[in-house]
């Protein structure tokens, strides 16, 4: 019995062996699957920077027909986002990130999910403030008030949002950094941000948000091609991604953060991506600065080619994720040409880190208009 007690030990340390080697084999292959991107179908990757206004919300279709949808514009941008998706042939979304709970990027959410059938929904799972006190401007006393508050714009669009998610019965995930959604066809879709511990108001003074400083942010791989997409990030977020030197920043194409805002795309953060091409969502009239003429500079200053929405309306990407020879890897195509210049900044009549204004959230009238120019 001794003798027999004693055989099995090689048969135990051969289980352990294959197993430890299974184990490893397979945080190899997770690991090497994260650093290095699959190879490309050949078929045909497309991102649509829809045209919403004051806002996010860009379309991606994968070679093998998942789509994923980033952000839904405010409230009344939903149906831009559904007719889109119509036109482009989408019947269901596999993935709706919500970068962010402000309502510019959460304020149509409830409409999508309403109005198409999705698979999965993401978000930070950071709900806006129920109020707003703005530190950076002179607080006048006052007066004892009972009468109960309204709620604020966003408040009744994330909980929208939120129930909506539940009345559909769409699985919900909160988003998590280094998480790979595989889109098909060789395509990847890469959540960076946001990281713990999450940016607090303190870390804010400076300028910007938290609840912008803890957007999603996320990396779009296609063989050789490449976007950065960038939510509503802040030059907080920035650093902090500066600090990983593990961190693949660099980018063929980023969609410019917070619309354009001063409080992002910094000189170090553009030299860190090397962007060939930059794509801004935002509005033609908007009282906050956007885009603002700093971040215009430092774009130009870096030679990067800038698509605007608010002068060409919806801008689309297409790319096969390998040059073919004399082609590009990746073409750009605006839906309308303008006269008007690229690079000439917007003069708002806000700060939009100001926490009445842009952050009491659906504050999107219209600054004073400019002259018409012609597109």
């Amino acid at each position: 019995m001794a003798k027999s007690g004693r055989g099995c030990v090689p048969i135990i340390l051969l289980f352990v062996f294959v197993a430890a080697c299974s184990f490893g084999a397979g945080f190899f292959y997770r690991w090497y699957y994260k650093q290095v991107p699959p190879p490309p179908s050949g078929g045909e990757l497309r991102v649509h920077v829809l045209d919403v206004g004051q806002g996010d919300s860009i379309l991606i279709i994968s070679p093998d027909g998942k789509a994923v949808l980033i952000d839904a514009g405010a409230n009344d941008k939903g149906k831009v986002a559904l007719e889109a998706m119509n036109a482009h042939g989408v019947k269901q979304l596999d993935i709706l990130i919500v970068s962010n709970s402000q309502v510019d990027h959460v304020g149509g959410a409830d409409e999508i999910l309403r109005g198409i059938k999705v698979l999965k929904v993401v978000d930070t799972d950071i709900p806006p403030p129920a109020s707003v006190v703005d530190e950076t401007e002179p607080q006048k006393p006052q007066k004892p008030n009972n009468k109960p508050q309204p709620e604020l714009p966003t408040v009744v669009s994330y909980r929208d949002f939120r129930n909506t998610v539940k009345e559909t019965n769409t699985l919900y995930e909160k988003a998590e950094p280094n998480k790979v959604y595989d889109l098909g066809g060789g395509a990847r879709l890469t959540l960076l941000a946001p990281t713990e511990p999450l940016f607090t108001k303190e870390q804010m003074r400076s300028g910007g948000h938290e609840l912008n400083a803890n957007s999603i942010v996320a990396r779009l791989d296609y063989g050789d091609f490449s976007m950065l997409l960038t939510g509503e990030a802040e030059l907080q977020t920035e650093q902090r991604f500066l600090s990983k030197s593990d961190l693949n920043l660099s980018a063929k194409v980023l969609k410019v953060a917070h619309h354009g805002s001063k409080y992002a795309t910094t000189k170090e953060f553009i030299q860190k991506v090397l962007p060939e091409s930059a794509i801004i969502s935002t509005s033609e009239y908007n009282p906050y600065s956007h885009p603002s003429q700093s971040v215009l500079d430092r774009l130009r200053d870096a030679k990067v080619k800038v698509f605007r929405t608010d002068l060409q309306g919806e801008i689309t990407i297409t790319t096969t994720g390998k040059a073919k020879e004399g082609a590009k890897l990746y073409e750009i195509k605006p839906a309308k040409e303008t006269k008007a210049d690229i690079w000439k900044g917007r003069e708002g009549t806000k700060d939009d880190s100001s926490r009445s204004g842009f952050v009491a959230y659906g504050d999107y009238e219209p600054a004073k208009r400019e002259d018409k120019k012609p597109n």
